[in-house]
This record gives C-alpha cells, structure tokens and sequence, in this order.
C-alpha cells in the first residue's frame, strides 16, 4: 500500500474522527473531510470553534476514516497523524464555497475571517483491520508529506 491507497480511501470515507488536545484533555469529534490530494488531507471549520483553537495551540492531530461496510477482517479502518496547518488562501476558500454552497448561509464569502481551512500535508499513515488485532505495532506506516 502507499500514499495513493491512503488518498483514495480518505476520499471514498469522507467521514472521520478527528483527535485533538485541549490542554491534557484529548477531544474527539466526527467530521467530514472536504477532500484529500498528493498536498494532503483537508478539512473546513469555523475559526470561532474550539477545534481551531485546540488545533492552533497544538497542531498535532490525528484522524481516522471508517469504512461501515464489508468484511470485518478487511482493511476497513485508516489512521492518519500529522500536523494540522491552516490554508488562508482565497481562491481555495471560494472552491470550498462552491462545492459546498451550504456554507454560504453561515459565512460572508471568502474572504470571511470565520472561514477556516487546515490541512494535514505531513505525516504518517496506516491501514488497520480486525486481522491487525494484536500486531498494531508491525503495521507498516505510510510516510508523507
């Protein structure tokens, strides 16, 4: 497996859980992964919720995408853990706010300094499944970035 496995997965499992600190405190929640390409995985929030702050104050972060359906001893499960880094570029937010026009009600446009965009262009990656039960560590990692 390699990086190009690790993007087509993200991609076809949108839906994650993302892992930050809050303080010593982990916090975890769901979130959908906007999109993920050879510059990385990326991700939209408002700059005002507490996961941009957490993630600002420690940008270490780790995410993991499921995918429901299928085999249980298949490799069903991706981990991925880097660095978050926020992306304040216009031309990428108008993209988001075309591609996701629900976001128009919430934000002013691109320009909107609530519009936050972070991405996780470095790391590591791994794939996991049932049948990695109790050899976690042997995994091999995907490195990228």
């Amino acid at each position: 497996m390699d990086y190009n496995d690790c993007l087509r997965f993200a991609n076809d499992n949108p839906v994650s859980f993302i892992a930050t600190m809050d303080g010593n405190a982990p916090r975890v929640r769901a979130f959908l992964m906007w999109f993920a390409d050879e510059s990385g995985f990326y991700f939209h929030t408002s700059a005002a919720k507490n996961v941009s702050k957490q993630l600002k104050n420690n940008p270490n972060i780790e995410v993991c995408f499921y995918h429901a359906g299928g085999d249980i001893m298949a490799k069903n499960m991706m981990r991925v853990a880097g660095k978050a880094e926020f992306v304040d570029d216009a031309h990428l937010k108008a993209r988001l706010l075309e591609e996701r026009p629900f976001l128009k009600a919430i934000v002013k446009g691109p320009n909107d300094p609530m519009l936050a965009i972070f991405r996780i262009h470095e790391g590591e990656a791994h794939f996991w499944s049932m049948a990695d039960n109790l050899s976690e560590a042997d995994i091999p990692r995907i490195k990228f970035g």
